[in-house]
């Protein structure tokens, strides 16, 4: 497995393979890898010439420098995690400084309005910071397919986005969420619970499953108060919001309108540690 720490080391491995005209695939990833992640490089793996992981934990996208600071940093087990699953992955893994050119600030992007709903109003830069560091990566690996986990869904819709703004020609590919065997989405910030609160951070994903079977029988407002009362009945939780918005623009209706996919986002703290969820609901 090569590691590399500079774009022009990265640069001289792919050359073969751009020459070739092989096919590159790249997982973007800020390190603390679990399973969910293992799945997105072995997706690349079958559908790629070549893969590229990069291990890059960016700061223009934390709002919150304490969690920043907090981010789980685990390069080495990374390593070993995605050696474990084939040898020639090409890891990046370059420090800031590295990666902007001295330059460690945000571009501002417009993403059709999407960097306004959810994340967009309680993140403040938080998607410039994302576009900024995926716009430099992607230039820096040239891929020919990049893969992203639909837990960060309006994420993805961002990034699909960002090519179309910055004319890139990589391919997008979103691939489905990978749960713990409680329900709990797979995160990097799981590793900060402790074991009674990732027991409770199950109900998370059951408040999700009462949505989606309820949510041909109820009105908006009331798939709203349901999950407020949910929340409500645990002291370990602090519900930041919930929202029922088109999966396509994210926008929330007033009523349900005919031919629209809509999906359930839920983001919510407990013991400190911020978690995001969501799910398709028709």
């Amino acid at each position: 497995m090569k590691i590399h720490n500079s774009k022009s080391s990265l640069e001289s491995t792919l050359l073969p393979f751009k020459k070739n005209k092989n096919s590159i695939g790249f997982v973007p990833t800020m390190g603390a890898l679990h399973k969910g992640h293992l799945s997105l490089v072995k997706k690349a793996l079958k559908e790629n010439d070549c893969v590229v992981v990069s291990v890059f934990i960016n700061p223009t996208q934390f709002d919150n420098p304490a969690d920043l600071e907090k981010y789980p940093r685990t390069l080495e087990n990374d390593l070993i995690l995605l050696n474990s699953i084939s040898e020639k992955i090409i890891v990046f893994s370059p420090v800031a400084s590295e990666l902007y050119s001295q330059n460690i600030s945000s571009k501002s992007y417009v993403f059709s309005g999407i960097e306004q709903e959810m994340e967009g109003k309680h993140r403040a830069g938080h998607f410039d910071g994302v576009g900024t560091v995926l716009n430099l990566l992607f230039k820096a690996v040239t891929p020919s397919k990049a893969y992203f986990g639909e837990k960060d869904f309006q994420q993805l819709l961002i990034v699909k986005e960002l090519v179309k703004i910055e004319r890139l020609p990589v391919n997008i590919i979103g691939c489905p969420i990978v749960r713990e065997k409680n329900g709990l989405a797979m995160s990097s910030r799981n590793k900060r619970l402790s074991k009674e609160e990732f027991e409770k951070a199950a109900l998370i994903y059951g408040v999700l499953m009462k949505v989606k079977e309820k949510f041909h029988n109820l009105s908006f407002e009331n798939l709203n108060k349901l999950v407020e009362d949910e929340f409500k009945k645990s002291d370990f939780f602090t519900l930041e919001y919930f929202e029922i918005a088109n999966s396509s623009t994210l926008k929330t209706d007033v009523v349900k309108l005919k031919n629209i996919k809509y999906r359930a986002f839920i983001a919510c703290f407990i013991g400190g540690v911020r978690l995001i969820d969501n799910m398709a609901l028709n």
